[in-house]
């Protein structure tokens, strides 16, 4: 098994952070790539976040309304 970081990516031209706006996973859920994980909020747009592996969610940061920086962890997965 190995673990898979997923880091809050850069959501558009200047954002430095992301508003979670809610979780579609939970820790210990089987996820698949492409899988919507995530609503996060810009100061432009709301944005689903896909799953960029599949895996299970080993760890998740933040909760609703939580501000996550770009660049920072926001979810880890175990892989295969």
């Amino acid at each position: 098994m190995t673990r898979y970081v997923f880091k809050m990516p850069d959501l558009g031209e200047g954002t430095v952070e992301a508003e979670v706006v809610a979780w579609h996973v939970k820790v210990g859920d089987h996820v698949q790539e492409d899988q919507v994980m995530a609503e996060v909020m810009t100061d432009k747009a709301a944005v689903e976040v896909p799953a960029p592996v599949s895996g299970k969610v080993v760890s998740i940061t933040g909760q609703a309304g939580d501000m996550i920086r770009v660049g920072a962890e926001l979810i880890v997965f175990e892989t295969e």
